[in-house]
């Protein structure tokens, strides 16, 4: 592994095991001590204790489940569309392209967060209709990234011939043409989970997302921010785990695009 890779990777892994582990460990994020209301971290306190005196490393554990559930449902589901759409809409092209690329453009024209929070807004409060509302607006990259990919590859000579033999169009695209497209589809869902990730964290301190008592990182910084001057832990935590999660993704995304364009300029 290349040495500048250690530490993504080992955030990346810790965010993995606190999603898939934490929840068959023994924690009581919801466990309430008057005792320890604001209590900062310390030798009896491993992270500190929220408004409420609860540990704010359960509810750590319990929100980077939460964070994860989504940004993998939404860039699953968000992927698998889009590359659907995209896919279809450039082999078959003519009206059907055209309408498809007026769609994305719609799409593009609203920031895609807004949206998200007005879908979310209407559809009411819920880890549910968070990833509803992000899958909803997170498809469009895949979909413009799979046809610009798709358009390029249906004119290569296998696929050509493969016209020319009387194969099906359905045959085509999952036999010559989806998996040249994998790699660059890869690179993109690897940004699209630190953009879930923040959009979940939004929607949660808008209070849009997971509602009380379930654990979010997002929530427990819109709790924070009331108590700022006195218990200052109670952001800083969630805040830098947000902000390592999505520096991790972002840094291996880069490698891995990196990568790829090594390999296609040397096979060209």
């Amino acid at each position: 592994m290349n040495r500048h890779l250690w530490f993504p990777s080992a955030i990346l892994l810790l965010w993995l095991g606190m999603a898939i582990f934490g929840p068959l460990l023994d924690l009581r994020p919801d466990h309430i001590e008057l005792a320890r209301i604001l209590v900062p971290p310390g030798p009896g306190a491993w992270l500190g204790y929220d408004d409420l005196g609860r540990p704010l490393l359960d509810r750590l554990v319990a929100g980077a489940s939460t964070s994860f559930f989504v940004a993998l449902w939404v860039v699953a589901l968000s992927a698998v569309m889009g590359t659907f759409i995209g896919t279809i809409g450039a082999y078959a092209g003519g009206v059907w392209d055209h309408i498809i690329v007026r769609i994305i453009d719609i799409f593009l024209a609203f920031p895609g967060i807004l949206l998200a929070i007005a879908m979310a807004g209407l559809m009411g409060p819920g880890i549910d209709n968070v990833i509803i509302a992000l899958s909803t607006v997170g498809w469009v990259g895949f979909a413009r990234l799979a046809r610009a990919q798709v358009l390029s590859i249906k004119q290569r000579l296998h696929v050509e011939a493969a016209t020319a033999l009387g194969v099906r169009p359905p045959l085509i695209i999952v036999r010559h043409i989806i998996p040249l497209t994998l790699a660059p589809l890869i690179i993109e869902a690897s940004f699209a989970v630190a953009g879930v990730v923040i959009a979940e964290a939004g929607l949660s301190f808008l209070g849009l997302g997971v509602q009380p008592p379930e654990a979010s990182w997002g929530s427990t910084i819109r709790d924070g921010t009331r108590y700022m001057l006195v218990a200052p832990h109670m952001v800083l935590v969630p805040g830098i785990a947000l902000m390592l999660v999505v520096l991790a993704v972002n840094l291996l995304g880069d490698h891995l695009r990196d990568r790829v364009d090594v390999r296609m300029r040397q096979a060209g």
